[in-house]
């Protein structure tokens, strides 16, 4: 088992090295200039956008509403309260400010993945929409090749980011608070996962819209709640961020400035797993949405990374920092949240295990979804239900394995699913701008006559 874990470190690391890391990025900031800062100019607008009355023309599986819920729940889950607690113990709390750049840049990566994925979705043979990568890589691309790449990345992750990390994570804590046997937490999350992915996304969608926000909203709550508690020290934790993530000192005896790599590594790969932006497989979701346009779904679904990293990690990181829990508590995991939490929360480690057990498992419905899309994509709408029973089949063994194994695949699962994704955004960014300004016409006429 360790040698396993070092060859699956080692594999991870060179995956997320510098190229991927310059990729993610460029891309980002490559974007954000050429769509002038749209997911700055257009927040507030893309907000209204959500509760918005849907257009006469609109067409889709599910409200655009639904729709963004079902991408924070393939977001929002334990990459924003386990997976910024193993960001900081792996690159220490500068990793924070690498995961604020990410999520900037990523909106407009975010923006750019959703509005392709609308424009180059159609319908299955079952009447359902499939979008997404796999879909403007063979239709924009014109690279089939590449298209089927994404898909099997894509699956991969389903199976390791949305599947495994979040059953793990689960049986984790149910683990450490309730004492509940980790199989058997596996076999109950089983029932429950297949109970709803068997409705297809108007189930998945529906129990997102009601889970998402309500965890939401007590979460960040609680959390802000015990950052005003010890609101002295948030000057210095925010001056403890900036700080680490630009030391220069050699980390672990390595390089001079290996300390800004490992933060810059670890903020990067943990702001991508909480917001998905460069993935492109939230896109997937947006695909469904019923929308006359692609540019104001798009707008909406960027949302997901502000609210997903610059909140709600945000939130998990100063909580972690004001509280003292990184350094009385060894290791990383939900162990640490919990313990931050309840420092300052009379029963805190309940609020914290029923906050991550409905975030992981509302993520684990939306990739079951991302996963279906691009089996079907590869295997054709006769698959989709042999997925779904695989699907739910690997939730009882997910809960058993071991930690690191579980992240360390999650997080070469999605390295390969960006570098295709990444491509198709810069060899599609003409189409990009294209639909970009089209879509600003229809907004700047929309102002006018509500003038």
């Amino acid at each position: 088992m360790e040698q396993l874990l070092i060859n699956l470190r080692h594999l991870r690391d060179f995956i997320w090295g510098p190229p991927l890391l310059i990729l993610l990025l460029g891309t980002g900031f490559y974007l954000t200039l050429l769509l002038k800062g749209v997911q700055f100019k257009y927040l507030f607008y893309a907000f209204k956008q959500i509760a918005a009355e849907q257009k006469k023309n609109s067409k889709g599986d599910i409200n655009p509403y639904e729709s963004l819920m079902t991408s924070l729940a393939g977001a929002i889950g334990t990459g924003s309260i386990v997976g910024v607690s193993t960001a900081i113990f792996v690159g220490g709390v500068g990793a924070l400010f690498w995961m604020w750049v990410t999520a900037l840049l990523g909106m407009a990566t975010k923006y750019a993945e959703s509005l392709l994925a609308i424009k180059y979705r159609n319908l299955d043979a079952r009447g359902e929409m499939i979008g997404g990568p796999m879909e403007y890589i063979e239709k924009g691309l014109k690279a089939k090749w590449l298209a089927g790449l994404f898909a099997l990345f894509g699956i991969l992750a389903a199976f390791g980011t949305g599947n495994l990390v979040q059953v793990n994570s689960i049986a984790d804590a149910l683990n450490s608070v309730w004492d509940i046997n980790p199989w058997i937490s596996g076999l109950i999350l089983a029932v429950i996962t297949c109970s709803v992915i068997i409705g297809g996304i108007r189930s998945i969608g529906h129990v997102a819209g009601i889970i998402v926000p309500f965890m939401a909203l007590i979460y960040v709550g609680s959390g802000l709640f015990i950052i005003l508690v010890h609101w002295k020290l948030i000057p210095s934790a925010f001056a403890q961020i900036i700080h680490s993530a630009f030391d220069f000192k050699s980390f672990s005896g390595g390089f001079l400035g290996s300390s800004i790599m490992m933060a810059l590594q670890a903020g990067v790969s943990r702001s991508v797993f909480s917001n998905e932006a460069g993935l492109g497989i939230s896109s997937i979701a947006a695909a469904a949405a019923r929308t006359d346009s692609a540019g104001r779904q798009a707008m909406i679904t960027m949302t997901g990374a502000l609210l997903s990293t610059i909140v709600v990690c945000t939130i998990t990181g100063l909580v972690l920092m004001v509280t003292g829990a990184l350094e009385t508590t060894s290791g990383g995991g939900a162990n640490v949240t919990i313990a931050a939490f309840t420092s300052t929360i009379p029963s805190g480690q309940y609020l914290v295990t029923i906050g991550l057990i409905l975030f992981a498992f509302t993520t684990i419905l939306a990739w079951a979804y991302y996963g279906e899309k691009c089996f079907e994509y590869l295997f054709g709408e006769r698959a989709v239900f042999c997925f779904r029973i695989l699907f739910c089949l690997f939730v009882i063994p997910g809960a058993a394995l071991k930690l690191e194994v579980v992240w360390y695949f999650a997080d070469i699962a999605n390295g390969l699913m960006a570098i295709p994704n990444l491509m198709a955004l810069i060899g599609l960014s003409k189409v990009i701008v294209k639909e970009t300004d089209d879509f600003l016409k229809i907004v700047a006429q929309e102002r006018l006559i509500a003038s």
